[in-house]
C-alpha cells in the first residue's frame, strides 16, 4: 500500500495547492491512502468543518491535529464527531475528538495515531505513555501510523528510536520545514518534519513582513497566510499490506508557478 502524507496545511494558499495538486499525485505516485495534517487550515491556526470537508473533497481520507487544533471555536464540534480528524491525544484525552482510530481502504486496515511533543509546547502528558496506553488496540493492525506533532528534533528521534520496529511509519510535523533525514530502520519509516504546504516563501506559511516585523520591532501582530510561493511538502510511504512493514519513503517537494489567494 503507498502513503502520502501531506505536511502541514496552512490556509486557503494551502488548501488551493491540495486541490490543485492532489488528484495528479494521486493518479502519478500511486497513492491508496491520504494522510494530512490539517491544524492550521483554517486561517493558519484551526480546524472547521468547511475547511476539513474541502480537504476530503480533494482527496483527504484523514486529517491529523497539533496544538492548535481547536483554535476555531466553531470547529470543535466537528472535530469531536467526526472519525476522519484527528487530533493529539495527549492533549484532550479524547474530551473533544479522537486521538487515533483504525481506518480501512481497499480491505486493509490501517491504525493513525496522533501526538504531541512536550517539549517547547506545553504542559501535556507524556507521548511515551500515551503510546504504551494505545498499542494493544493495534496488535492486529498491520499498518500503523503516527504523527508526532513536536518541535524539538530530539524528542521526535527519541520517539522514534523508542518505538521503531513498532509502526510501520512515524512522521513528523509542526515545524514546516521539510527535513533531509527520511530513513527506514527496523522496518519503520521516520522523517523528522514532512514540511508543509501553502506560501512556502513566507516564514512557516505566515507573510514574511509580518514575522520581520514581529522578531525585529516585537510588536504583536496578526498573522495572515503567505500567498507567495505556494507550494507542496509531503513524503510517500510505501508498506507491505500483510507485514506492516516499511519497504520505503520518498520526499515530494513541489512548487505552483504564481501565488494563491490568502
Amino acid at each position: 500500500m503507498r502513503i502520502l502524507f501531506i505536511g502541514d496545511i496552512f490556509g486557503k494558499p494551502g488548501r488551493k495547492v491540495v486541490k490543485d495538486l492532489l488528484p495528479g499525485l494521486i493518479i502519478k505516485e500511486r497513492v491508496d491512502f491520504v494522510l494530512a495534517n490539517g491544524e492550521n487550515l483554517a486561517n493558519g491556526a484551526g480546524i472547521t468543518e468547511k475547511t476539513a470537508k474541502e480537504m476530503f473533497r480533494a482527496g483527504v481520507d484523514v486529517l491529523t491535529g497539533g496544538n492548535h487544533s481547536y483554535h476555531r471555536s466553531e470547529g470543535i464540534e466537528f472535530i469531536k464527531e467526526c472519525s476522519r480528524v484527528l487530533v493529539p491525544l495527549n492533549m484532550a484525552r479524547e474530551l473533544y475528538g479522537r486521538g487515533w482510530h483504525i481506518y480501512e481502504k481497499k480491505g486493509v486496515r490501517i491504525a493513525i495515531l496522533n501526538l504531541l511533543g512536550q517539549v517547547f509546547m506545553g504542559p501535556y502528558e507524556s507521548p511515551f505513555y500515551a503510546t504504551f496506553d494505545v498499542l494493544k488496540y493495534f496488535e492486529n493492525v498491520p499498518i500503523k501510523i503516527v504523527d508526532f506533532h513536536a518541535e524539538a528534533t530530539a524528542e521526535k528521534l527519541t520517539y522514534f528510536y523508542m518505538f521503531k520496529g513498532v509502526f510501520s511509519a512515524i512522521i513528523g510535523t509542526h515545524t514546516h520545514v521539510q527535513t533531509n533525514d527520511e530513513r527506514i530502520e527496523e522496518h519503520t519509516a521516520y522523517i523528522t518534519d514532512v514540511g508543509m504546504t501553502g506560501g512556502l516563501d513566507g516564514v512557516i506559511g505566515v507573510k514574511r513582513e509580518l514575522y520581520i516585523k514581529k522578531m525585529v520591532e516585537r510588536i504583536p501582530v496578526r498573522f495572515k497566510p503567505e500567498e507567495r510561493g505556494p507550494g507542496l511538502n509531503a513524503v510517500v510511504i510505501e508498506v507491505d499490506e500483510k507485514t506492516g512493514h516499511a519497504k520505503g519513503i520518498k520526499k515530494l517537494n513541489f512548487k505552483v508557478e504564481g501565488s494563491a489567494e490568502s
